[in-house]
């Protein structure tokens, strides 16, 4: 039987479309995967329900100091306007929950059928590693794009039913329509999705260093944790621009009229790098050992 890389152009693109849509289909089809997707759903409804609970009195959020540390970003403009409760809850996952769903996806892509004994029968078709690793890659970034979605159109519809909606007054003080700053929103999860970007990389590596998906993961989400606490420690401030959540939050930015461009530029390149970096020693690992072994 002909194998896929003895086969014309078209019968490899077909196979490579199948493969990747078996990635897919397997990422999201676990009931870890929709267990997290519930628990980044919670998020948002519990954000919501607080801010209304505590103005229902007509105060505001924190007692009404509007200080820093009352509460995620944006949480004091949530009562104005149920569109920020979008924003607030991205605010509040990014730095912890997004990052830890996507590093437990990530760490055991490539561990957890290499310890379930599934990953070498995976090679012995004509797949190829360097492809497998690329569909992989995929399907983890196709679940930071939903995982971020989920977020974002919870806190939406929450937003909807429990506060007023309508124009949108930015962090710069310009007044713009609900539409804008609905497009505005979706550009936010397009920066928080490229963003956790270096997360699915960093955990794609890891992955193929372990043969367990459990090690795996709680690697992954150690390293995330440790890079978030050296990123508050002040004497760090030399290293801090040169990890990859340094710049995370600058999403914010894109709530000002003009845009302010200079974080986000540096946040996409920098996740840009460690994707590469990442990206690169994953597949060198994964090319050049005997992953199934």
């Amino acid at each position: 039987m002909a194998t896929a890389s003895a086969a014309g152009p078209g019968a490899r693109l077909l196979w490579s479309l199948a493969l990747f849509r078996n990635e897919l289909g397997i990422t999201f089809r676990r009931g870890r995967t929709v267990a997290l997707f519930a628990v980044l759903a919670v998020i948002p409804i519990l954000i919501g329900i607080a801010v209304k609970i505590e103005t229902s009195d007509g105060g505001s959020f924190g007692g009404g100091g509007g200080a820093e540390g009352d509460g995620p970003a944006f949480i004091n403009q949530v009562t104005n306007n149920g569109v920020f409760l979008v924003f607030a809850a991205l605010a509040a996952t990014l730095p912890v929950f997004l990052p830890m769903a996507i590093g437990v996806v990530a760490g055991d892509s490539i561990a957890g059928e290499a310890g379930s004994g599934t990953l070498r029968y995976l090679l012995v078709a004509p797949a190829g590693r360097t492809r497998l690793l690329l569909a992989k890659f995929v399907a983890v970034l196709a679940f930071c794009l939903a995982a971020t979605m989920v977020v974002a159109a919870t806190a939406l519809a929450v937003g909807t039913i429990l506060f007023p909606l309508g124009d949108v007054t930015l962090i710069s003080g310009t007044t713009v329509s609900f539409t804008d700053a609905l497009i505005r929103a979706l550009a936010i999860v397009a920066v928080v999705t490229v963003s956790l970007a270096s997360v699915a990389a960093i955990g794609l590596f890891v992955s193929t260093l372990s043969g367990s998906g459990i090690a795996a993961m709680a690697a992954t989400v150690g390293l995330l944790i440790t890079v978030q606490i050296i990123d508050t420690i002040p004497q760090l401030h030399a290293v801090h621009p040169y990890l990859f959540p340094h710049y995370w939050l600058s999403f914010a930015d894109l709530l000002r009229d003009p845009v302010y461009w200079d974080d986000l530029v540096k946040n996409l390149g920098l996740q840009g790098l460690y994707v590469a970096v990442f990206g690169s020693a994953a597949w060198a690992r994964f090319t050049a050992r005997d992953i199934t072994a």
